[in-house]
């Protein structure tokens, strides 16, 4: 080194330097380049993955991380969700109870299943009655004013029944004309009865006993309907149809509309029956019922005869049509 020159030796030194220094510096230029690479030069850019047509019933979801999964951002209609396992993601229930159930005792069975007295059961008596009195009335009409009823009652279970019916009226101070009826009743379906029977008038002259066959029982719309025949001496056969509907205004204001007709097979003109339709009667009631047993009404009543009833009557001095007020009470027990 001494045979170089100072100057010689100084720029040998530089160079020397120079050339040690290079390599280190090129290396951490080249790890700073590579640290970002371009995607269009140095790293191959993947397609864009269609998660509509991907098979998710071959993924293994328990495997995913679904904490780092950016939900927001994916498309749930493209995906097939009848094709995944939702079951492995269920957690199976406990076999076994938390707490043990405690075996059932002989005190617990006694508590819920007590013995049972049979002596001391009140069963509901087989022979029930009843008493209705559907008409107790005063009534006041263009040709005089009296009193009139009409009462039915019953005894006996729900198939096999006695029944007693009675109707009549009173004017001036005397009985016009009444009768009673004595009938078995047996029940043919759950809304209509058979009737058969005897019936004894009651009213002025001679008395007359009648063989009565009839039904009575509800119509469809509610109509409450009776029909009956009645063969008495001589050969002469009545019958008597009578329709009642109950039209609730109210719970307890109630209008009753009836309708009664009576025909004749022959002519009587001792009794002042003749044949055909003899007599209809129409009436319009309204009842207040303070409680089911017991509600006074008041009302309309039109009575008219045909025929030759209606001429036996007038020739008897009697109206063939009357027009009547009517006041009363209905009650049963």
């Amino acid at each position: 080194m001494s045979r170089f020159p100072t100057p010689t030796r100084r720029l040998l030194t530089a160079a020397l330097l120079i050339a040690l220094t290079t390599p280190a510096w090129a290396q951490s230029h080249a790890h700073g380049t590579a640290a970002a690479p371009t995607a269009t030069k140095e790293m191959p850019v993947d397609p864009p993955v269609d998660h509509g047509s991907m098979d998710h019933s071959q993924m293994d979801h328990s495997k995913m991380d679904h904490g780092s999964m950016d939900h927001s951002q994916m498309d749930h209609s493209k995906m097939d969700h009848g094709s995944m396992d939702h079951a492995a993601h269920k957690t199976t229930a406990p076999s076994e109870p938390r707490e043990p159930i405690p075996a059932v005792t002989a005190a617990d069975r006694l508590a819920a299943f007590p013995p049972i007295e049979h002596g001391a059961m009140e069963h509901p008596p087989t022979i029930h009655s009843m008493l209705l009195v559907n008409r107790l009335e005063q009534w006041d009409g263009q040709h005089g004013n009296g009193q009139a009823w009409e009462a039915s009652g019953w005894i006996g279970g729900n198939i096999h029944r006695v029944w007693v019916r009675s109707e009549g009226e009173r004017s001036g101070g005397r009985t016009g004309a009444a009768d009673v009826e004595v009938l078995y009743g047996r029940s043919v379906s759950p809304w209509w009865d058979v009737l058969v029977g005897v019936k004894q008038d009651l009213g002025p002259g001679d008395s007359r006993t009648w063989a009565a066959l009839g039904i009575q029982g509800l119509a469809p719309y509610k109509f409450e309907t009776s029909a009956t025949a009645y063969v008495g001496e001589g050969g002469q056969v009545m019958a008597s149809a009578e329709i009642e509907y109950e039209l609730l205004l109210t719970n307890r204001l109630i209008l009753q509309p009836l309708l009664e007709a009576t025909l004749a097979a022959k002519d009587d003109p001792r009794h002042g029956t003749g044949s055909g339709l003899n007599k209809v009667e129409a009436g319009l009631r309204l009842r207040y019922e303070f409680n089911r047993r017991f509600a006074p009404y008041i009302g309309i009543s039109h009575e008219r005869l045909f025929g030759d009833t209606a001429d036996y009557h007038q020739a008897a001095g009697e109206r063939a049509r009357d027009t009547r007020w009517v006041a009363g009470v209905r009650v049963w027990f």
